[in-house]
């Protein structure tokens, strides 16, 4: 498994999740292409934790 998806409600939710992340341990990936590393069409946030484990945060608009 690559990661594990999750629906997060609408596009400023995705944005307060990714910028809260830090504070909860989590780092966020692809910061370059944020918030669409997964494609124009996809508003999504990576993160990655200490133990590598990463997450998708994802729109319900994407």
């Amino acid at each position: 498994m690559n990661h594990l998806a999750f629906k997060a409600g609408p596009l400023d939710l995705v944005d307060a999740i990714m910028s809260a992340a830090g504070e909860h341990g989590w780092e966020p990936l692809y910061q370059d292409r944020y918030p669409h590393a997964g494609g124009p069409d996809h508003y999504a946030g990576w993160l990655q934790n200490s133990a590598g484990f990463k997450a998708e945060v994802v729109a319900d608009d994407s």
